[in-house]
């Protein structure tokens, strides 16, 4: 088939040559930071297992246990924007570097600080380097037009892996060497990430403009960004281990562990063929279809189903993990998209961090048919708002 493009000499055999270079560097990049932030992760997701259950041995109470775990979300609520201004201003290599040594810092810091006071800022620490390796496997992702989905649902899929093996590990070595050990060890896995780190684009990145104030009003994609944390990663999370607390007393820990580690399963094997999907149907419409169906899986807890619902819920956000990044990407000028890609992850944050909230007002109080389906009816409203086309 012709097009319409003027050629030169010697201009068939480079370009095809020369785009593919660019992809094959744009896939080794997304993989290389992929990975960075997958053997760092488990640092934070691990101590959400061990931190609550095992309070007492990190000289906190629960409550400042509920403070610490959410304080990695609200300084990266606050922080973004200066993340992701540093990010454009230093490159992704120095962004990572530093990045790696402070979560690597502040894992071994869980344990071996005393008390809240002294363990908050290893949180603080650990929110601002998370924040900088999330807008760098976005952004890095999402760099290159084409294959863009593709690289995302790979993304996923790698980050993804190191949560789901470390959760399995730390429980079990928790259990033999005690909880403090765990991230010693977590720690010095980090700092294998350093090499990974090395390999990014270095230099100073490209002069962006910001995508307007953060906190102004948020455009649709940021609300529907708000709703997923607020229900799919709030309530849900909390609510699950409340509503098997009722259905399993003996077994409500264990249960809403597995649904927790198959969470990060679900991403693992179906991030990288949402991401063809994407490319193939589109990340918009293939989003609104996940994001429906998630919201269908919400209805199904409030009706009573509680397991055929979760486990429902935990497979769709597999599919659905990949697909935010290129629908935000595509829609934002070239020269905003690393700061429309940090928007989109502070307002999910924000909304992560209420949810909790919400949920453990309302649970004890409002039957959960009544909360399930109105979640259940904010998200498919949020979504057709967000995305139909």
């Amino acid at each position: 088939m012709q097009t319409n493009r003027a050629t030169t000499p010697g201009d068939t055999a480079t370009r095809p040559e020369a785009e593919g270079t660019d992809r094959r560097a744009a896939d080794r990049a997304s993989r290389d930071a992929s990975i960075v932030l997958g053997l760092t992760l488990p640092g934070d997701t691990v101590l959400y297992l061990l931190l609550p259950l095992h309070a007492a041995s990190f000289g906190v109470t629960l409550a400042e246990a509920g403070l610490l775990l959410a304080a990695n979300r609200l300084v990266r609520i606050i922080g973004y924007g200066w993340v992701a201004s540093f990010y454009e201003r230093s490159g992704p290599r120095n962004a990572c570097l530093l990045a790696v040594f402070g979560a690597a810092c502040a894992t071994a810091g869980y344990a071996v600080l005393p008390g809240v006071w002294w363990l908050l800022p290893a949180r603080l620490l650990w929110g601002l380097s998370f924040a900088a390796m999330n807008i760098a496997t976005q952004a890095l992702a999402t760099a290159e037009v084409s294959g863009a989905s593709r690289r995302s649902g790979v993304s996923r899929a790698i980050i993804a892996t190191g949560p789901m093996l470390g959760l399995l590990a730390g429980a079990v070595a928790a259990e033999v060497a005690g909880p403090r050990v765990v991230f010693l060890g977590l720690g010095l896995l980090s700092l294998v990430a350093l090499p990974f780190a090395w390999r990014l684009p270095g230099g100073e990145g490209p002069r962006l403009r910001a995508a307007g104030p953060r906190f102004a009003l948020p455009k649709p994609l940021d609300v529907w960004s708000f709703v997923q944390g607020l229900t799919l990663d709030g309530l849900f999370v909390l609510g699950l281990a409340f509503l098997a607390a009722a259905a399993l007393p003996q077994g409500a820990a264990l249960a809403a562990g597995a649904a927790l580690s198959a969470r990060y399963l679900a991403e693992v094997v179906l991030g990288p063929p949402a991401g063809r999907l994407a490319e193939k149907f589109g990340a918009a419409r293939l989003l609104l279809l996940v994001s429906l169906a998630s919201a269908a899986g919400l209805a199904v807890i409030g009706v009573g189903w509680l397991w055929v619902g979760s486990l429902l819920v935990v497979g769709l956000r597999g599919l659905l993990q990949p697909l935010p990044a290129p629908v935000a990407a595509a829609r934002a000028a070239p020269q905003e998209r690393v700061a429309v890609l940090a928007r989109l992850a502070t307002w999910r944050d924000i909304g992560a961090g209420i949810g909790p909230l919400v949920a453990g007002v309302l649970l004890p109080l409002v039957p959960a048919v009544w909360l399930y389906l109105g979640a259940a009816a904010l998200l498919a409203a949020a979504s057709v708002a967000a995305l139909r086309r």
